[in-house]
């Protein structure tokens, strides 16, 4: 199931979520690096400061993810879609994530519970 919501509502489901989802990026090998993150809204975008390596995968490939768990048991993760920017430099690397699609995540409760094929409860959070 995929219901589109405005961007102000995914600022409104990552703060109910709170202020630490994990930053999925690819490395230069092309495995994904996971760091979990402080992030902050400014404007449109989250922000965070990173590690060295995360801000070279963010500069070198800018599709990113950000990904918080459920608050609760059997409840939906959200994940959010963006690009990123290094906007820090040297020790103090700083990613401003610009979100271009989030949906919240979770698995079905049952084959049943999904008759059109789907394997998973979702819900499209559009910008």
């Amino acid at each position: 199931m995929s219901i589109p919501v405005a961007l102000e509502q995914l600022r409104a489901e990552a703060e109910r979520f709170g202020a630490t989802p994990y930053l999925l990026t690819v490395s230069d090998d092309g495995r994904p690096h996971s760091v979990l993150i402080a992030a902050a809204w400014e404007g449109g975008a989250l922000v965070a400061n990173t590690g060295k390596r995360t801000a070279a995968n963010v500069a070198a490939r800018p599709r990113i993810s950000l990904l918080w768990a459920p608050p609760e048991p059997g409840g939906y993760s959200l994940i959010v879609d963006g690009d990123g920017e290094v906007a820090g430099t040297g020790d103090d690397p700083r990613i401003v994530v610009r979100p271009t699609r989030g949906v919240l995540h979770r698995p079905a409760a049952s084959p049943a519970a999904a008759p059109d094929g789907c394997s998973a409860d979702c819900k499209a959070i559009l910008p």
